[in-house]
């Protein structure tokens, strides 16, 4: 039997702050935006290429306590410059030798060893890492 992660859900304060962020600045596609009575609302978006979705759950005395969310790019450095032309302030680009973070992608462009963070307007935390580069 396969188990596959749908969804996982994000507290947020302010819906429509985390639904700009994450649909016009971040790149996500808009899956659900329903509502359902005056005090309920479910905002879904995805990762481009991504069968896991995110839920925007508007939870004001949580928001920004998701920390570890980790998204795969095939070329860490048109990721990074493609998020900082739409406005994201992303944390520098590293790679670890021997357990140390070291500035920059990694030399050999290994797999999972090529990163940067970032964090949505809550604080949420987002950690964007390089697979299958190729040059």
């Amino acid at each position: 039997m396969d188990w596959k992660l749908e969804l996982v859900a994000i507290p947020v304060a302010d819906q429509d702050m985390a639904k700009t962020f994450y649909v016009d600045t971040f790149g996500f596609d808009l899956l659900v935006d329903h509502r359902a009575g005056p005090d309920f609302r479910v905002i879904q978006v995805s990762p481009p290429g991504s069968a896991c979705a995110v839920a925007l759950m508007r939870n004001p005395e949580s928001a920004g306590t998701l920390q570890g969310l980790h998204l795969v790019v095939n070329d860490i450095d048109a990721a990074r410059t493609e998020l900082v032309a739409r406005g994201v302030e992303p944390g520098a680009l590293i790679h670890f030798v021997e357990g140390r973070p070291e500035p920059g992608p990694d030399p050999q462009r290994q797999d999972y060893n090529s990163f940067f963070e970032l964090q949505d307007p809550d604080g949420n935390g987002w950690m964007i890492q390089e697979v299958g580069y190729q040059s």
